[in-house]
């Protein structure tokens, strides 16, 4: 407190009090839209358990078998065929084909109990699925992969073309601190500063590829550590929001579907992602005028995943970072999964034995 008995306001730089005013304008549109009249029962977490957990068993068979089509392939049928045992009126907003390209799990496709007893009324839900992210990672055992998705009311996941989109992924220690078009070095000064430790402590993950040269210099010359990942991204923001996990922040540039399906990730966890397509040709432009996505724009997780009920479920593939993968066993399989949701604020980490039918099983824990 100064002499005045005001608060004292620390000194912000340039990326810190830039990132406020994106927030608080955010926070103040926020304010003025009006809430959803729609419930989602929180039994409903559970029901999306089951769906990412077939998902991740369906495709675990396949691992290190070297096929990711084959991978991808079963984790779409598990999912999708679970999906219609979920007391739901569902419809995909982000799935496996912008245009109606995939057979099932295409964005527009309705999904759910609804559509099976369709005189009986469930509730609106919208949905994004990535029934195997990571397929590559499953293909060969990597560690990370995992099946996911991310449901909310209608109207509370943007349609995201499937662009990429430039990442800044954080904890909620930095969330305040950081942004999308700060220098590189000063995001990592602020991260720094906010975890108490020096950059040299720090480790970030970026994605491997021949675009993020420049990123990995900057990130180097700063002095922080490099975590290069194949693929799997999401996983990783996830982890930069965990406190614990040796992840301080995810940098890059990635799929814009995994973006929103991270946003809904942040939602639950208080961390933060900062977002924005990118919009090469005029192509590019029409399908995000199509879908309601505004190039340029930096979005946040509150406006990639704007439902105010966010349900979150994710199933390990392989083992990962926060998620062990599917084992088997003779009489049963056993998963790891996390399940959060937003209303009521809850967190769970779940692991589950699903027991083979049979006189003489044996639980093996």
């Amino acid at each position: 407190m100064n002499r005045f008995g005001q608060r004292r306001v620390p000194h912000l730089t340039v990326a810190e009090s830039a990132a406020w005013r994106l927030l608080k304008e955010r926070m103040t549109d926020m304010a003025t839209t009006p809430a959803s009249s729609t419930s989602l029962d929180s039994d409903l977490s559970l029901e999306f358990l089951r769906v990412v957990e077939q998902a991740a068993i369906a495709c675990a068979h396949t691992m290190g078998q070297g096929e990711r089509t084959l991978s991808d392939h079963v984790a779409v049928e598990a999912m999708r065929k679970e999906m219609d045992t979920v007391p739901i009126d569902g419809t995909i907003v982000i799935g496996e084909g912008e245009r109606d390209e995939a057979p099932m799990l295409f964005i527009g496709e309705k999904v759910g109990l609804a559509q099976r007893q369709p005189e009986q009324r469930f509730p609106g839900v919208d949905i994004a699925v990535d029934p195997l992210e990571g397929t590559n990672l499953c293909a060969t055992g990597a560690p990370n992969a995992i099946a996911v998705l991310a449901a909310s009311e209608h109207g509370g996941l943007l349609h995201a073309p499937d662009l990429y989109m430039e990442k800044l992924v954080v904890g909620p220690s930095s969330r305040h601190a950081v942004h999308l078009d700060a220098p590189v070095a000063d995001n990592l000064r602020a991260i720094a500063r906010c975890l108490d430790r020096t950059i040299e402590d720090l480790t970030i993950v970026v994605l491997d590829r021949p675009r993020h040269e420049d990123l990995i210099r900057q990130i180097r010359a700063a002095g922080a550590r490099i975590r290069l990942i194949g693929d799997g991204d999401l996983s990783a923001g996830i982890a930069a929001a965990v406190v614990g996990s040796g992840v301080h922040a995810v940098m890059g540039t990635g799929g814009a579907p995994e973006g929103v399906l991270t946003a809904a990730a942040m939602r639950c966890l208080n961390g933060e992602i900062f977002a924005r397509l990118v919009v090469r040709t005029p192509d590019d432009e029409a399908r995000c005028a199509a879908m309601g996505a505004v190039p340029g724009r930096i979005y946040t997780s509150a406006e990639l995943a704007s439902g105010q009920q966010i349900i979150f479920a994710a199933t390990g593939v392989t083992d990962g970072t926060l998620l062990k993968g599917v084992r088997f066993f003779g009489d049963g399989v056993r998963t790891h999964s996390l399940v959060m949701q937003t209303h009521p604020h809850r967190i769970r980490f779940v692991d589950s034995i699903q027991v083979h039918s049979g006189p003489d099983v044996k639980i093996r824990f």
